[in-house]
């Protein structure tokens, strides 16, 4: 009878255990493997607070971090992805947008809009990994030239942050590869009316993204640690045939080689930027 009641009151003991944790209180570092508080991440700005490891932070979190309070307003929200190849790989294409679409909540891989940091207005783009790996299809191509252009045309800074790790969009082959040249061309001429443009490069940034608009910036900043290249180190590796520097692609690599201008710590990003624009702007 004892151990019936003490089985049973074991069994009520785990189930109310059970209830108290709810699904997604913890979560693992990327980087140490350390077992976080979610919570507590979420105040350090989803950066690790046992190996400082800068987590991967989705498109509508970046702009509350970065831009004053309810300042942002988004631009060329009706801009859709279409399907120029009928591209069909595990799934038709147009499934895949849809299923991304209904994961994040965004209608594509970049939000651009105008918005205040610090107080000063700025032109923002800021793309999410989370979508197709933040790839650049026509729309994301399509959305930055414009953002550009705007800025050229009303004559404010420019910020960029880049978070792709797709690089250009192989569903749209070369109508995706074609956007490097258009978002790097409205930039030329955004430079040549004088604009100042800050690009700010997070895990990972590659392949299309890092060969144009991300490396074009008169200020270049990185987050801590971010894998930044055109073709991924794997690849590389398996091309020379032989074994890469420690650290390589990595920001502080680049850095050491001068295509990275400053590496900042998340917790500084909104005030670095304002500072560039302040000093850099008459």
């Amino acid at each position: 009878m004892d151990q019936q009641q003490g089985g049973a009151g074991n069994s009520w003991h785990g189930h109310n255990e059970s209830k108290r944790v709810p699904v997604g209180v913890w979560m693992r570092c990327d980087g140490c493997q350390a077992t976080l508080f979610r919570k507590q991440v979420e105040q350090n700005l989803l950066v690790c607070p046992e190996c400082n490891h800068h987590l991967r932070v989705s498109a509508r979190e970046r702009i509350g971090q970065l831009l004053d309070t309810d300042t942002f307003e988004e631009w060329f929200t009706d801009l859709v992805p279409g399907d120029p190849l009928g591209f069909n790989d595990r799934r038709p294409y147009p499934d895949r947008v849809k299923a991304e679409q209904a994961s994040t909540g965004l209608k594509e891989a970049a939000l651009v809009g105008q918005g205040f940091i610090r107080g000063i207005r700025i032109v923002f783009g800021v793309t999410d990994s989370n979508f197709i790996m933040g790839s650049m299809g026509s729309v994301v191509g399509e959305k930055l030239t414009r953002a550009v252009e705007e800025a050229t045309r009303q004559r404010l800074p420019l910020v960029i942050v880049s978070g792709s790790g797709g690089g250009a969009r192989m569903h749209e082959g070369i109508f995706s590869l074609m956007q490097m040249a258009k978002v790097s061309t409205a930039l030329g001429r955004y430079n040549a009316a004088g604009g100042l443009y800050i690009s700010v490069l997070t895990h990972p940034t590659m392949g299309g993204v890092a060969a144009s608009f991300a490396s074009l910036g008169d200020f270049i900043l990185a987050e801590p640690r971010a894998l930044i290249g055109f073709a991924g180190p794997r690849v590389i590796e398996q091309t020379v045939r032989q074994k890469l520097p420690v650290g390589f692609q990595t920001s502080e690599f680049l850095l050491e080689r001068g295509f990275v201008d400053r590496i900042v710590h998340r917790r500084d990003l909104q005030s670095t930027i304002a500072q560039l624009i302040d000093y850099a702007t008459p």
